[in-house]
């Protein structure tokens, strides 16, 4: 039996930062998402974002590959938004996407911050975001890419 405790924070966001994903349909979309980590043996802890993109925290199982787990999210979802027609010119996923590990000292406020993605975005937009979380990770990136 192997023993793991590793809460992801993840985030990506919609092909060119399009924003639409509408509110009144996210809920759908993050059910969507929790049954793929569920079908993974992951725990979902919490699920949210805004137009242009989603953030989650997630346990995986000690079998699940991260990179593996972020593609079959972001392939499944896709056909399935697609497929149900749930979000007009929705065009798919940006390639790109950022994952933190969080300790569980961390795990509630995670969880509080993803929860007020609406009222934190009426303060910073996603690419300010984004770009401070990977320096508060401390990890270099190029600005090209972030575009």
């Amino acid at each position: 039996m192997s023993y793991t405790q590793i809460y992801y924070h993840i985030i990506y966001s919609t092909k060119g930062r399009s924003p639409t994903l509408n509110k009144d349909r996210r809920k759908e979309l993050y059910n969507y998402i929790w049954g793929i980590l569920k079908n993974k043996t992951c725990h979902l802890y919490q699920i949210g974002g805004m137009e242009d993109h989603i953030h989650l925290l997630t346990s995986l199982h000690s079998t699940v590959c991260l990179a593996n787990l972020i593609r079959d999210m972001k392939t499944s979802s896709n056909g399935w938004i697609k497929k149900e027609n749930i979000f007009q010119n929705f065009s798919g996923w940006q390639v790109e996407y950022g994952a933190f590990t969080r300790s569980h000292s961390h795990r509630d406020g995670t969880i509080s911050y993803i929860k007020n993605q609406e009222e934190h975005h009426k303060r910073e937009s996603f690419i300010d975001e984004f770009k401070r979380l990977l320096k508060e990770e401390g990890i270099s990136f190029d600005e090209r890419y972030l575009k």
